[in-house]
């Protein structure tokens, strides 16, 4: 791994520990602020309603810019935006969070396509199993780390470091190269609809990536809309206690933590359509089990199978968009189908939490699970083609391909 790729890696993941830790502390510092567990709920609303209008454009605007700077300036700006937090009252507080939930919108894209540029495509999977390794990590330490900062210290210290960890990956920005997806510069309304109709035309044009990439989002979308009623699935069907649920997360993480390392380990020898074969395979399987257990043991497996897989498939899926999206349309692509994924992010969330109180909870985790292993089983369909080999590879995507 080359310094630049060492660089990058280190930024994305300082500030990726800050967002665990701000995590749990803007929860905790909602609810003391205002005693309302639906001011808390209204937290994991914002994103997907404002992805809804900023990604139909955010795309766009990443696909022109210079995108060093642009990680550079909203990093900067996330920092001064939660650095305020603890100073605002209720009102402008929520202003503030839809702030911070426009610039994720556009943050997202535009890293995305800055690894696919700084990154050879044959560093992609490592490169990508070490981010995914970073991110486990976070998800193990960063919630500690704040549990700890809210107990001796406060809410407010715990946000602050969060600010801090969007500075320094800003600093370490700086000492990157300037990049830019696209020679085009400017963006007015009718450039917005052209590249809509441009998506548009190369999704008709590659329809076996594009087919892959809406079966992939469909199950990011049944695994999200699970995991909101994890909590509640776990104590009223299993009966497990809050003690069991913090258990249960630390050893998804520790198997979050040994699938990406493996990945990272043996990326040299890991293909593509194996990660992805491999990975969605079993986290499916850790669904199913998790949906159907009548005991700690059987969720614990599901739990660990998840946490283990869920590298595997990200790593792969993650390297197979970089590949197959060509990186002048990689901000405009993903943008525009993440306004899709965010509506259906919202009804998804609002139907399994309607059906657990109208059925039972254990109905609900059960039919979505299911949804996951049929949208599972259609997407390994898709990928073990073998005609298909060549979009499995880490060479850069040709035209041709599409056809």
């Amino acid at each position: 791994m080359t310094s630049r790729e060492r660089t990058l890696l280190s930024a994305l993941g300082i500030s990726q520990f800050g967002d665990f830790i701000y995590l749990v502390a803007i929860n905790v510092y909602i609810y003391r602020l205002t005693g309302s567990a639906s001011a808390v709920a209204v937290l994991w609303i914002i994103s997907p309603v404002v992805s809804l209008v900023i990604k139909s454009f955010a795309g766009s605007w990443v696909d022109r810019s210079d995108l060093r700077r642009l990680l550079i300036q909203t990093d900067l700006l996330r920092a001064f935006l939660i650095g305020i937090l603890p100073f605002l009252p209720l009102s402008m507080l929520y202003i503030d969070l839809i702030a911070l939930a426009v610039i994720k919108a556009v943050v997202e894209p535009a890293t995305l396509t800055y690894v696919a540029t700084l990154v050879p495509q044959t560093d992609r999977i490592s490169f990508n199993a070490y981010r995914s390794l970073i991110t486990s990590g976070a998800f193990l330490i960063g919630p500690a780390l704040a549990g700890g900062l809210l107990y001796i210290a406060s809410a407010d210290l715990a946000i602050w470091l969060n600010a801090i960890s969007f500075l320094v990956s800003a600093v370490l920005l700086m000492r990157l190269p300037h990049f830019s997806a696209s020679i085009e510069r400017g963006m007015k309304l009718q450039d917005v609809l052209s590249d809509w109709r441009l998506v548009y035309q190369f999704s008709k044009d590659a329809r076996y990536m594009t087919g892959l990439y809406i079966l992939a989002m469909l199950m990011m979308i049944a695994t999200l809309a699970l995991d909101t009623q994890e909590v509640v699935f776990l104590q009223r069907s299993i009966g497990l206690s809050e003690t069991d649920y913090g258990l249960l997360m630390s050893l998804t993480g520790i198997g979050s933590v040994t699938g990406s390392w493996f990945v990272a380990r043996y990326a040299k020898t890991l293909s593509v359509r194996t990660l992805l074969t491999i990975g969605y395979t079993f986290v499916a399987i850790g669904y199913m089990l998790y949906a159907v257990a009548d005991s700690f043991s059987i969720v614990c497996t599901g739990f660990l199978l998840l946490g283990c897989f869920h590298a595997f498939a990200g790593t792969g899926f993650l390297t197979f968009q970089q590949t197959n999206i060509p990186l002048h349309l990689m901000g405009r692509f993903t943008s525009l189908y993440g306004v899709g994924v965010s509506l259906l992010q919202i009804i998804a969330i609002v139907s399994i939490g309607l059906l657990g109180d109208i059925w039972s909870i254990r109905f609900s985790t059960i039919l979505f699970a299911g949804l996951l292993v049929i949208v599972t089983i259609c997407f390994l369909g898709m990928v073990l083609l073998p005609r298909k080999q060549r979009y499995f590879t880490t060479e850069e995507v040709k035209e041709e391909q599409h056809a």
